[in-house]
């Protein structure tokens, strides 16, 4: 039998075939939205007198775009430069101050830090109640399979040139150089020997960390500039510090005793060696004297001998006399030869020695004892 001429089955009331007539037709009948629409706009004629609605919807329209280009304004404070994306796409670069891009959805604007300087710990954090440690960054293995604690500051900022890189390449800035700077302590530590890191090292290892970190943050395009690495505190473990720090004071003490060795040999020596030196050129002085004395009075006793020789008496008689001379010369006696070829010697009174030892009384007095 064809469907034709059956009835229109259980949800038929009349001769249809099976998909003529379903519940889709007997059902309810979704809305219509044209029909909503003309309906709330006919309601909102009747509650706005003549033709005052229409104006009305068109002020808060004009209202709402004047809004929407006035999100557009944005600042840029002292420390940051804006960055202005164009559907996600980056398009230029302001300055700070009062600046303008198409409003959203169109532009949107990052004012990123690139200006400042920031300021990244590793291994303390600052508290309420000061620098806490924190040892899973702070303690490291040496070269020499020791144990140091670590606390370091890194000083960075955006470069000029990298604020595209900085903020499409970094998810997490802070993270990335706190991170980068831990892995570079460690590994500059790890080459290191503890003794050179506990003392005289310090500058070395700085610069070490600094030029690792650059060209790690450069590999990854991260586009940020590290200024400065500075060690805040390099300590063995608090276990075994006062160890350390007695060995440290040995050490200290080497130094200074032998500063002390090498002040007092760079003073003493110097004037031993002046003292030797002028010994010996005293005693050069000396020889040479003595020399040239023998060799004078050889030389003299020889021209005597030649003298003697012509005029043996002459020269007897000549020699005595200055011999004399010579030894009677030191004495306050006089000699005189009282024999009968002798001249004689004539008393005097010395009147000049009698007046020295008795001076004369003033002119001003006189015998009475009036002034004249």
């Amino acid at each position: 039998m064809p469907w034709s001429n059956q009835p229109g089955g259980p949800w038929s009331s009349g001769p249809r075939g099976p998909w003529g007539s379903g519940p889709q037709q007997q059902g309810p009948r979704p809305p219509d939205l044209e029909e909503f629409l003309r309906r709330g706009q006919d309601k909102l004629r009747r509650l706005l007198p003549g033709n005052f609605g229409n104006r009305w919807i068109a002020l808060i329209a004009l209202v709402a775009v004047a809004l929407w280009g006035f999100s557009g304004f944005f600042r840029v404070e002292p420390d940051e430069v804006g960055v202005v994306l164009r559907f996600g796409k980056y398009v230029r670069q302001v300055q700070p101050g009062l600046n303008y891009h198409l409003p959203y959805p169109i532009e949107t604007a990052l004012t990123p830090p690139a200006l400042r300087v920031n300021k990244t710990d590793v291994g303390m954090r600052l508290t309420a109640n000061g620098e806490a440690d924190v040892p899973e960054e702070s303690l490291m293995l040496t070269g020499d399979e020791n144990i140091v604690d670590v606390d370091f500051s890194v000083l960075w900022k955006v470069k000029p040139d990298g604020i595209g890189d900085y903020l499409f390449n970094l998810q997490n800035p802070e993270g990335t150089v706190k991170a980068v700077a831990e892995s570079a302590m460690r590994e500059v530590i790890g080459r290191s020997n503890i003794q050179p890191v506990l003392t005289g090292a310090r500058q070395t290892i700085e610069t070490a960390v600094l030029d690792l970190m650059q060209k790690t943050l450069d590999s990854y395009h991260a586009g940020i500039l590290v200024l400065q690495v500075q060690l805040q505190k390099v300590d063995p473990p608090a276990q075994v510090i006062d160890s350390f720090r007695d060995v440290q004071a040995a050490q200290s003490d080497l130094v200074r005793l032998q500063n002390e060795a090498q002040t007092y040999a760079n003073r003493v020596v110097p004037v031993a060696k002046g003292r030797a030196a002028k010994i010996i050129q005293d005693a050069d002085a000396y020889r040479a004297q003595v020399i040239a004395n023998a060799k004078g009075q050889s030389s003299r006793f020889l021209q005597v001998y030649d003298q003697y020789k012509k005029a043996p008496d002459v020269i007897r008689q000549r020699i005595y006399l200055d011999t004399m001379e010579r030894i009677l010369a030191g004495t306050n006696k006089t000699f005189i030869d009282t024999g009968a070829h002798s001249p004689g010697v004539v008393p005097y009174l010395p009147l000049n020695e009698l007046a020295k030892s008795h001076p004369a009384p003033p002119a001003s007095a006189s015998p009475t004892g009036t002034k004249p």
